[in-house]
């Protein structure tokens, strides 16, 4: 089986932050999938920003060193995976889509997913991006364990 394009997966904060800061684990796994392009990486510019905000606030209990080792690690992820980068979605889009996700802070995340289409969405955040919320949207939602299972089985 071989596919005409590369898998496009739409991170969300946790996922990627997460990814930064392990030595080891999935979330490493999926943005290595990303630094290679062997999938393609989308950036929603609101999940950047929160990334951006969580790297700084976890600097803060780092040494020095460490913090700046974070935020070029991070900076070397952006230029190997070039990714494709969703625009903010508009207040007043976000203010109408509230019914489609339970925690305020996740519509525009939610959004930029919606106006993405990646092949899969991944996040921990299994508590508001729910089975619901996948079948209200149309989008793949999941942890990355659970990608890593369905791509496995894609394979074998």
């Amino acid at each position: 089986m071989s596919r005409q394009r590369p898998l496009r997966l739409f991170l969300d904060s946790n996922v990627v932050t997460g990814g930064i800061l392990s030595e080891w684990g999935l979330d490493k796994a999926v943005l290595s999938l990303w630094a290679a392009r062997i999938c393609r990486m989308v950036l929603a510019e609101y999940v950047r920003e929160e990334v951006e905000e969580n790297l700084l606030s976890r600097g803060a209990e780092l040494s020095p060193a460490d913090a700046d080792q974070v935020i070029d690690d991070y900076s070397k992820l952006l230029k190997l995976a070039r990714p494709e980068i969703i625009p903010l979605p508009l207040a007043r889009d976000v203010a109408r889509s509230r019914h489609l996700i339970r925690h305020d802070a996740d519509v525009p995340v939610l959004l930029s997913a919606i106006q993405a289409q990646p092949d899969w969405l991944l996040t921990h955040n299994t508590q508001h991006f729910t089975i619901a919320v996948a079948k209200r949207t149309g989008l793949r939602i999941a942890t990355p364990a659970e990608f890593f299972r369905a791509l496995a089985q894609e394979i074998s």
